[in-house]
């Protein structure tokens, strides 16, 4: 029986190995996902950027429009003033056009101020969009770096599932079948070390007479608590 509680314990070992390689074959798209949130921020800070460019080219397009249409009443002002009789007629006359002058030089001051301001967003939207090829290019990276985990642990669970085969074939099938029900009912655990008189699965105190047994005699041991096959370093 000494044996077969070398087979049991070496086949927990492969069992836990395959649990963890699972898990962690399981946990890569996870992870992938973990990484796609800068590149997801870099997007967004894009749209937000192109949208705030967009709106200051409007504004600039209607202030431009606006120039226009002063330009063209200035235009019809001073064509008004050979009509012009008295000279008090002719100083209101210039005032008007003065203050039509100072709306349009305004307007225009808008218009630089808000040249500048598209010159400054551009270069911050060209720096958004470096953002969003250098979070793709660090994406990719990762990809391949977790892609390449994913097919070494796919690789060695195979192998893990061909000695796992081995070893099966040498347990008498009564005690497999009995180490597979326990495994399912302690959550992929079934074969632990019992140490100062406790059980190291369920971490409950067995029987004094039990652990002198566990190391003495030549058969196979179970906790009487959690059902667990028990071995004694």
């Amino acid at each position: 029986m000494k044996e077969v509680l070398e087979l049991l314990i070496a086949l927990q070992e492969i069992d836990s190995t395959i649990v963890s390689r699972k898990l962690q074959i399981d946990d890569i798209p996870k992870e992938i996902n973990k990484h796609t949130a800068p590149l997801q921020k870099a997007e967004k800070d894009f749209r937000k950027q192109q949208e705030k460019l967009n709106e200051m080219e409007k504004k600039k397009r209607q202030k431009e429009l606006e120039v226009k249409e002063i330009e063209d009443r200035i235009e019809k002002l001073k064509e008004r003033t050979k009509d012009i009789k008295t000279n008090k007629e002719y100083h209101a006359h210039l005032k008007e056009i003065e203050k039509t002058e100072k709306e349009k030089y305004l307007l225009e001051d808008d218009v630089l101020y808000l040249m500048e301001e598209i010159e400054e967003a551009k270069k911050t939207l060209k720096e958004a969009e470096k953002k969003i090829e250098d979070e793709k290019k660090r994406l990719e990276e990762i990809k391949k770096e977790l892609d390449k985990k994913k097919q070494q642990a796919e690789e060695e669970l195979q192998e893990l599932k061909k000695k796992r085969l081995v070893l099966v074939e040498k347990i008498p099938p009564d005690i497999y079948d009995s180490y597979m029900e326990t495994l399912e009912k302690t959550n992929g655990l079934a074969v632990v070390e019992a140490k100062d008189e406790v059980c190291l699965g369920c971490y409950m105190s067995i029987p004094p007479q039990l652990y002198v047994e566990i190391k003495t005699e030549d058969r196979l041991h179970q906790c009487p608590q959690c059902g667990r096959y028990l071995y004694r370093k």
